[in-house]
């Protein structure tokens, strides 16, 4: 069993990848989806893509893989992820102060945080996105709606508290107020991937099935 208080130590040489996950709970993943899909079939789809993620990308050798959990104690603790990854708490507040905090932990060095569920995600994604992000002081992977499927951070310039505060989280402008908050970094632009928060999502996306 994992515990909440354990040392994470990270390697400033190696390229951390943390996945962002959720305790799939009926109701609390996956709501926009369950209105359509169902809460049952929406859970089951979210478990089974988070599972996909996991195991696609966590054994790479290129990279450390972590586990940023919500909430803090269920998932910390969750036996819905078998591989025995690092895990850290994602903590409180807005998806920002989440992303920040999940950051801080992981310094000093570079760090690419994702969502885990973009059905289609590759290794080679990830690894070209190590590679381009050293290049600026921050990455993103823009999504169609507007928002960002992954979020890089090579650690040579702080994060101020301004950072990834004030954006309009979960519509068209998430992105752009992302940009703006982060100031005088500079920031790096990578592939488009879509992520599933709706049936028609889930419809279009040639890499996803029920």
């Amino acid at each position: 069993m994992f515990n909440a208080s354990r040392i994470i130590s990270v390697r400033p040489d190696r390229t951390r990848l943390v996945i962002l996950v959720k305790e799939p709970v009926p109701g609390t993943v996956k709501t926009r989806l369950a209105k359509e899909l169902g809460t049952i079939d929406a859970t089951k789809w979210y478990r089974n893509e988070c599972r996909k993620t996991i195991n696609r990308l966590a054994r790479d050798p290129r990279w450390d893989t972590y586990l940023a959990v919500s909430p803090d104690k269920a998932g910390m603790s969750s036996r819905a992820w078998t591989m025995q990854i690092p895990r850290i708490a994602q903590g409180s507040g807005h998806l920002g102060s989440r992303l920040k905090q999940v950051f801080r932990q992981m310094l000093p060095g570079s760090t690419i945080i994702i969502g885990s569920d973009i059905p289609g995600i590759k290794a080679s994604q990830i690894a070209t996105t190590a590679k381009a992000m050293q290049k600026y002081d921050a990455y993103l992977g823009p999504s169609p709606d507007g928002g960002f499927w992954l979020i890089g951070h090579t650690g040579r310039r702080s994060l101020s508290s301004k950072a990834l505060e004030n954006v309009r989280w979960s519509t068209e402008f998430a992105m752009d107020d992302t940009i703006n908050s982060l100031g005088q970094f500079s920031v790096g632009i990578g592939e488009v991937m879509s992520d599933v928060d709706t049936l028609a999502d889930l419809y279009n996306n040639p890499h996803t099935r029920l």
